[in-house]
């Protein structure tokens, strides 16, 4: 049996993927693939996910140029999460950081940016 068809997507064809990088190990991001993502990834070496707001498929860095160089897929027990440890060319975040996780939410339940941007949005995606 084909190991697209063993994943466990769920009722909307997706699964969830964490972007993990190879070096660090810091968490990158995460996003959704379905069947098709999780193939073109597999296949060209490059981070692709499902958009749910644009209901399409995206490269990571198709606009940006800030790739994902696949490095190594797993998957989790209950084979229903993909971790995929990546090269990180550039930034993940299309809000300027390196990771998507670049604020914490402290006990007192404030939110701190605890990082510093890497580049500005506006000037690589022309906002």
């Amino acid at each position: 049996m084909d190991i697209l068809d063993q994943l466990k997507y769920n009722s909307d064809g997706l699964i969830p993927a964490i972007i993990q990088d190879e070096q660090n190990g810091q968490v990158l991001m995460m996003g959704f693939m379905n069947r098709e993502a999780v193939k073109h990834t597999l296949e060209s070496g490059r981070v692709c996910f499902w958009s749910r707001s644009r209901a399409k498929l995206w490269v990571k860095g198709e606009t940006s140029g800030h790739f994902q160089f696949v490095k190594g897929v797993y998957v989790d027990c209950d084979m229903d999460c993909l971790l995929i440890k990546v090269e990180q060319i550039g930034a993940t975040c299309h809000e300027g950081y390196r990771s998507c996780f670049y604020r914490q939410i402290t006990q007192d339940g404030t939110m701190v940016t605890v990082a510093e941007r890497a580049f500005d949005p506006k000037e690589v995606y022309q906002k």
